[in-house]
């Protein structure tokens, strides 16, 4: 199987797309170097350390450790998009609702797949 498969990257990945239209699109020039730059940042992490965590999986704390990572990096962007839509950065309240909503959807599903590798990771002791 590969990390390609997991729904969590699946959707890490679209959000990666998505964030990086929406920040070309619709931030100012100005804000493409500010917060733009670190919402990108923080999105792309969420994705890469689900991946570097899957390549860790047969240590099952590394791999939920890697897993944390990223459920901290949703959060961040989460944070970030928050920061945008509040300064005026971003206008688009449609936009802003969507993302927020599949950013929190993955933070869902992030935590239940780290507690589906804990679950697993006691019964095999």
């Amino acid at each position: 199987m590969s990390y390609k498969k997991l729904q969590i990257w699946q959707d890490a990945r679209s959000l990666v797309i998505d964030i990086h239209k929406m920040a070309q699109k619709n931030l100012p020039k100005f804000e493409l170097y500010e917060e733009g730059s670190q919402i990108h940042r923080s999105i792309k992490s969420v994705k890469s350390t689900i991946v570097e965590g899957y390549g860790r999986r047969n240590y099952k704390q590394d791999f939920i450790r890697f897993l944390v990572f990223a459920q901290a990096s949703n959060d961040e962007t989460i944070d970030h998009l928050e920061t945008l839509f509040e300064t005026g950065s971003l206008k688009d309240i449609e936009l802003y609702n969507a993302l927020h909503l599949r950013l929190d959807n993955l933070g869902k599903m992030i935590n239940k797949f780290i507690q589906s590798v804990q679950l697993q990771h006691m019964s095999e002791k």
